[in-house]
């Protein structure tokens, strides 16, 4: 850990620089671009009922949206107030009444007409509700006769048969740690949360390659290095106020870089509300744009340091940090052999990327005095995501961008309270404060006061898939207990993931609102319990951005739904209705006896105890993970981990399709058209040239499929790589294949190969072989 504390926000400077100029036209008019005055009008219309404790939430609360940590208005790395669109779209959430009981108690089939939008506007859930197998309508129960069902049937039930589940909707490090208490003492390790399907490689390279989890930097280093590095990441889009931090590092003259697929527009210019400058004329972002393959990353970072050595062969040190690597490196001459091994023409097929435009990376970086690297699902959503990130840390390694000023890694969050899921014990293979394994079990036995389970529970998407194992079998899934999330809309294969819910005996939905997965049938019973926000949590909460700063947000006075309960002391109450004899070790009595414990359980977490008003944060680990290049591994060096180049798997006449965000905070839609580029849900982002090539013309109706499923939509020609094509998530999830899961860190694959085709030729064929035909090229053809 580093020794160096963080400083505090900058100011931004005054005087403008027209150089950064979009347009001298002013608020960017007649562009395609995000409407924030309009935006933030309809939001305060939307909470016109409840303006007040809005008002409250926003100045005085933790934001509740993506992973920054804005504190009321405010932040650690810029002076002045922040507020963007994402915050304000969920801000309703929170200050919304209760649903109405005409609507909870529908027929099932009538709420199932509904999308998961319409749902969230409804209203919350007001008190516990129970449907049981045959049932049409949802019944009203109490709290004890949910918490005794569920409770009940656990007893009945061998631990390895239920498992646990935590989104990232606002939920606080007092939850996560109560929940993976709370699962270790009913006996079980089947306990995973959102960062599974979003940034879990990103935690296992970080820990392989440096000996940690988390980002090594904070979001100021950005402000001031020479390369700021953009990774399969539109933060622009999924963390609008970090947009601010880049007008703030391009006034300090950083060159920022983007690595995509597809050619973002959002990160080339934004218009940025808080900015006046800004605001008026927009701001160039991006220096220059790398279009990568659809996982050509590793290649393309393979000719980034094949390029780097051969400078080496030339002049030593015009590329290499040598005397970093030789003090804080392992493994310098396995990755050499590694990278050399590979020629040009495999690099440049498997990128998409010239030998030319690697190169021009390649030199901008050797000739860079810092960097920090950001990145997001990009890299992580792969079957081979743990390697991407590697790379990544392999390019920093060898530069000596890690453990100083401007310099870092930084996996980007895009929920609020993902970064402590882990770092909280609920996960499978994480308990607080380190690994899963002997020493660190034993440690934490000692803070809980009882033994913890050895055997290894299972990831999300396992425990999905265990639900159609057989009867007997001892890890037959038969009661799951969800804090949030919707599979059907966030897993791969839709049509399997609800085959799977339907099987389970009890399902519990611990939330805020409706989604689409609570109606899903269940064998016994779907239990819905009634949650707070983490503006009511009594005694407040915390939560953990992702630069590590813990911050404490405040119970925050408002209306209240009359019956819905705090989610940790959920938890307690019903461990200890399970285990009643030994309820003495479970029983919190408040938020501050968490913090005191989590203080004991999770070492790095020694301060949280003390956070307890407005405004109140801290950082664990200092400014800089691995400061002065000292990691925290066994032998205090960084490891260069060597990794092969992915097959890719596309047959000849196929694209690679990808998934993006559109007008969405993760998969909670609020438009139906993206702001950036007048997409509607249902178009497909395909390169020009490739539709023509197709025949096919801009807007015309397109069938995208494979052996998975179908999607019908519209083409709309955009700048993304050839051989490429974008849909937007989770509408594309269709064509994802289930149970591909990432080696090291189990993360589902989110990429796929599939045909495109004009509709009218697709629905024409009478014969479905036709069909048949071309979908068995997928596994017959592989590149």
């Amino acid at each position: 850990m580093g020794k160096t504390k963080h400083t505090g926000p900058m100011k931004l400077p005054k005087k403008p620089d027209p150089s950064l100029w979009v347009s001298k036209v002013p608020f960017g008019l007649g562009k395609i671009k995000p409407h924030h005055v309009r935006d933030t009008l309809k939001v305060i219309w939307e909470n016109k009922g409840n303006l007040p404790y809005a008002t409250r939430i926003l100045t005085q609360g933790v934001c509740d949206g993506c992973a920054l940590g804005v504190s009321g208005l405010k932040d650690q790395t810029l002076k002045g107030p922040h507020l963007c669109t994402t915050r304000l779209n969920v801000l309703r959430l929170n200050t919304m009444g209760p649903m109405k009981e005409d609507i909870i108690h529908k027929d099932i089939d009538d709420l199932r007409q509904l999308s998961s939008t319409e749902l969230r506007k409804l209203g919350r859930i007001p008190y516990p509700l129970i449907r049981r197998a045959g049932e049409r309508r949802f019944k009203r129960i109490s709290w004890d006769e949910a918490l005794d069902t569920i409770s009940n049937k656990m007893k009945a039930l061998n631990p390895k048969q239920y498992a646990f589940y935590l989104t990232s909707r606002g939920i606080t490090n007092e939850v996560y740690y109560t929940a993976a208490k709370v699962a270790r003492f009913l006996g079980t390790n089947n306990i995973d949360n959102a960062s599974r399907i979003c940034h879990s490689p990103s935690k296992t390279a970080l820990n392989r390659s440096l000996g940690i989890g988390a980002s090594s930097c904070n979001y100021k280093d950005w402000i001031g290095t020479d390369v700021l590095l953009f990774w399969g990441s539109v933060a622009a889009n999924n963390q609008p106020v970090s947009t601010k931090y880049m007008y703030a590092a391009k006034r300090k003259g950083t060159k920022i870089i983007i690595i995509n697929p597809y050619y973002e527009p959002s990160m080339e210019k934004y218009w940025i509300p808080s900015v006046a400058e800004s605001a008026l004329f927009g701001t160039k972002i991006a220096d220059d744009i790398y279009q990568v393959n659809i996982g050509g990353d590793i290649a393309f970072m393979h000719g980034i340091m094949k390029h780097w050595f051969l400078m080496e062969k030339e002049k030593k040190g015009s590329a290499i940090n040598h005397d970093f690597v030789q003090k804080h490196v392992n493994h310098y001459d396995a990755l050499r052999e590694k990278v050399m091994s590979y020629d040009w023409e495999t690099l440049e097929k498997s990128s998409g990327l010239s030998r030319k435009r690697m190169k021009e990376l390649a030199e901008l970086l050797a000739h860079a005095k810092s960097a920090v690297f950001v990145w997001s699902m990009g890299l992580t959503q792969h079957r081979f995501g743990t390697d991407n990130i590697s790379q990544v840390a392999n390019l920093a390694l060898l530069r000596g961008f890690i453990g100083r000023e401007h310099c870092g890694l930084m996996p980007i969050r895009g929920h609020s309270g993902v970064q402590g899921s882990g770092e909280m014990g609920a996960d499978p293979f994480v308990l607080p404060g380190g690994n899963m394994d002997e020493e660190n079990r034993k440690r934490v036995e000692k803070v809980w006061g009882f033994k913890i389970p050895k055997w290894q529970g299972d990831i999300v998407g396992v425990t999905l898939e265990n639900a159609l194992l057989p009867e007997d079998h001892e890890r037959k899934l038969k009661l799951y207990y969800l804090s949030g999330g919707n599979f059907l809309e966030t897993m791969p294969d839709p049509e399997f993931v609800e085959k799977c819910l339907s099987q389970v005996d009890i399902r519990v939905h611990q939330d805020i609102i409706f989604n689409t997965s609570t109606f899903v049938d269940a064998k016994e019973a779907v239990i819905v319990l009634p949650a707070m926000t983490r503006y009511e949590q009594p005694g407040g909460g915390t939560s953990t951005s992702t630069e590590r700063m813990v911050y404490f947000s405040p119970e925050i006075k408002g209306p209240r739904i009359e019956e819905a309960r705090c989610e940790w002391e959920i938890y307690v109450d019903l461990a200890k209705r399970v285990k009643p004899e030994l309820a003495h070790l479970i029983d919190f009595t408040d938020a501050e006896q968490i913090r005191e414990e989590i203080a004991k359980a999770a070492p790095n977490y020694d301060g949280i105890q003390h956070l307890k008003n407005k405004g109140d944060v801290f950082q664990w680990g200092g400014a800089w993970l691995c400061e002065d290049g000292v990691c925290p591994t066994p032998d205090g060096k960084g490891n260069l981990i060597p990794v092969e180049i992915p097959e890719l798997r596309k047959p000849a006449g196929h694209f690679y399709v990808t998934t993006r965000r559109g007008k969405q905070f993760n998969s909670m839609i609020y438009g139906e058209t993206d702001p950036f580029n007048d997409a509607d849900r249902y178009d497909v982002l395909i390169n020009e040239n490739d539709a023509k090539e197709l025949d096919i013309s801009n807007g015309e109706a397109i069938v995208v499929y494979n052996k998975l499923g179908s999607f019908t939509g519209h083409a709309k020609f955009a700048p993304i790589k050839t051989g490429n094509i974008g849909l937007h998530w989770p509408e594309g999830n269709v064509l994802i294949e289930k149970g591909v899961y990432e080696t090291f860190a189990g993360i589902p694959e989110y990429q796929a190969p599939a045909i495109v085709e004009k509709a009218e030729t697709y629905y024409a064929q009478k014969d479905t072989k036709y069909v048949e035909k071309r979908v068995a090229e997928l596994e017959t053809e592989p590149s």
